[in-house]
């Protein structure tokens, strides 16, 4: 069983991440979930889950939400003790969505201030998968270089941009096309969306 770390920043769209989390669970992936502060405070915004209190709680609230339990766990942002801040027990894969243009930054400077920042120089240096899903726009020539230096060290960018050719009915169907290319890149099967050529024939 695969485990997968997934990062909330505070970057608009953290309605993928909690979709990412519920396919990842359903998939019976282990899952820890990381919040930066500007994340929960996003998070609350768009999605109106207030989840709050100590860390223990906001895992209760979490667990009850995606309706698991020993297969989710959730670290606070200033855990450096986390097992997934060490080499020694990295992650198969850890996945930022959304990812800020401060955090891409910040990681592409090999700063580790916070959890996910570390957890991302873990993914780098020991050689596992790390995606970022960034949610901006437009994006600044440093935002460009920032994304750049970190594919050239191993990182996989995956910018929110659903597509279209399955001609979505919903939002839910759009946030679905991001997971589904996500999963993909985690080698994880999904249902998510069809595929080019699955689609029915324009009228």
């Amino acid at each position: 069983m695969k485990q997968i770390v997934v990062a909330i920043t505070g970057a608009s769209g953290s309605v993928y991440g909690v979709r990412l989390v519920a396919e990842l669970l359903r998939a019976e992936r282990r899952v820890s979930l990381l919040l930066t502060r500007s994340g929960l405070d996003v998070l609350r915004h768009e999605t109106g889950l207030a989840w709050a209190g100590s860390v223990s709680e906001r895992q209760a609230q979490m667990r009850d939400y995606f309706g698991t339990d020993s297969r989710f766990i959730h670290y606070g942002e200033d855990d450096l003790f986390a097992p997934v801040a060490s080499g020694s027990s990295a992650p198969d894969a850890v996945v930022i969505c959304p990812c800020s243009m401060g955090t891409a930054g910040r990681i592409a400077a090999g700063l580790g201030s916070n959890l996910v920042e570390r957890v991302a120089d873990v993914a780098l240096k020991e050689r596992r998968e790390l995606l970022l899903v960034p949610r901006e726009t437009p994006f600044n020539q440093i935002h460009l270089e920032n994304l750049l230096r970190l594919s050239r060290a191993g990182a996989h960018i995956l910018p929110a941009m659903p597509a279209f050719y399955h001609r979505p009915q919903s939002v839910e169907d759009l946030v679905d096309f991001v997971v589904g290319k996500i999963l993909d890149s985690l080698r994880i099967e999904h249902q998510l969306f069809p595929r080019w050529g699955e689609q029915a024939p324009l009228a």
